[in-house]
């Protein structure tokens, strides 16, 4: 070892990799738990529905994701509070309990959907769900409750980085790559069938409005501060740039499977996440679906984690309650009860027969992006008071570009919304 780290102190490579390493932390885990059961299952369905002909979206949404995620981690680093706490200080009580309420909806639903992963997923491998859910639940018990938060933050990256599996799902899958360039060609289709469910379903699930809070939440207990913002800013980019390429190659493995094999006659109908692993097997072989269903049970342990942790800092935050996962259970009672709660909730709802997960899945996620709007509202509104972030407020670009984020998938979510009533308008008429 002695003899290695002169090697390393002379090699410029390695010691810039060593920084990289060095501040995978709330930004990398955050960005990578948007992929999530629900995301894997909204990316697939996008590549498996449209093609390769989604994917250009995928840019647009890596600058919005940085953006919106480096204003939650400055938030946290300059007044070391959580996201609720400063909803609860600067528009009082009722608006954030009301966003905190939807926000705890949506992540009880999404956490059952990380479950049905597990469960789907475990299956493929054969091991029975009655047996993978438990098992699952107390994997997630022993995580968060047995183990100090910098091993537990440790195991978190080391989650993140099995997401890359889905490159070599993508690139077993043997795309046509000429037509996945094609793909980042920016193209309409307001009046396909889908499209524009598919399109808000995208937004939701790579900007979940949960990621914020469990975001600035890290960084707090991470205590992090105002100097530390230069590192906290290269973990941002560098998890969002990874979940998204990470989706893209998702969108690109269903995209040269299920899509190209339905255009030629196939009937491949996945009706949960898991049935897009399995529809990789005759298509492009056993190894691409085991990867694919690797990745799933990977995501649904990981954000099986994540979602109930957000919930609990949510809630605690609004009402002041302690909230942090290095204290013992008799410092935090309401915390890692809320933990307990949200997740003996996901688990059981999984083992309901008859329930249609998939369709809940993608619901939860156009419910997300419906949602979205609002939240980077009061977002920008608290990030732009000077009175809270000192000279710490957002540039002209930043503003212009979280604000284009507001207008746009406002106006979406909008049509998205009205279209449920006039189905014409997504071409489902």
């Amino acid at each position: 070892m002695q003899a290695v780290l002169p090697r390393l102190r002379r090699s410029p490579l390695a010691r810039r990799l060593l920084m990289v390493m060095a501040v995978l932390g709330p930004g990398f885990i955050t960005a990578s738990a948007g992929n999530d059961v629900g995301g894997i299952a909204q990316y697939s369905a996008a590549g498996a529905q449209f093609g390769y002909s989604l994917i250009w979206i995928m840019v647009p949404l890596a600058v919005a994701l940085i953006v919106v995620q480096e204003m939650a981690t400055r938030m946290g680093c300059v007044t070391g509070k959580g996201l609720a706490s400063l909803m609860r200080e600067t528009f009082g009580v009722r608006i954030s309990f009301l966003a905190m309420a939807a926000l705890f909806l949506i992540n009880t639903l999404l956490a059952a959907t990380e479950f049905a992963g597990i469960a789907a997923a475990s299956e493929i491998f054969g091991v029975s769900r009655y047996i993978a859910v438990p098992g699952a639940l107390v994997i997630v018990f022993l995580l968060v409750l047995r183990l100090e938060s910098k091993v537990v933050e440790r195991i978190f990256v080391g989650f993140s980085l099995i997401y890359l599996t889905y490159i070599a799902s993508a690139v077993v899958a043997h795309p046509n790559w000429s037509d996945v360039a094609r793909g980042f060609v920016p193209s309409f289709h307001w009046q396909t069938a889908g499209w524009l469910v598919a399109v808000v379903g995208l937004i939701g699930t790579t900007i979940s409005p949960y990621m914020q809070f469990f975001l600035q939440s890290a960084v707090v207990e991470k205590d992090m501060r105002p100097e530390d913002l230069g590192l906290a800013r290269v973990d941002v980019v560098n998890g969002s740039l990874l979940a998204i390429a990470l989706a893209a190659f998702m969108i690109v493995a269903n995209g040269a499977t299920i899509f190209i094999a339905n255009q030629h006659g196939g009937h491949f109908n996945p009706q949960q996440a898991a049935d897009f692993a399995e529809a990789l097997r005759p298509l492009a072989g056993k190894f691409a679906e085991t990867i694919f269903a690797f990745g799933i049970l990977n995501a649904g342990i990981f954000t099986a984690t994540v979602l109930p942790l957000s919930t609990a800092y949510i809630v605690c935050e609004a009402f002041g309650f302690e909230a942090a996962i290095d204290r013992k259970f008799s410092e935090a009672r309401v915390f890692f009860s809320l933990f307990a709660i949200g997740l003996t909730i996901g688990a059981a709802v999984v083992l309901i027969p008859g329930i249609p997960l998939l369709q809940m899945i993608l619901f939860a996620q156009d419910l997300q992006g419906v949602l979205l709007p609002a939240e980077l509202v009061l977002m920008l509104i608290i990030v732009n008071r000077k009175s809270v972030m000192g000279a710490h407020t957002n540039s002209p670009l930043a503003n212009t570009i979280a604000w284009a984020t507001v207008v746009i998938i406002g106006i979406l979510s909008v049509i998205y919304v009205v279209g449920q009533f006039f189905p014409q308008l997504l071409g489902g008429g």
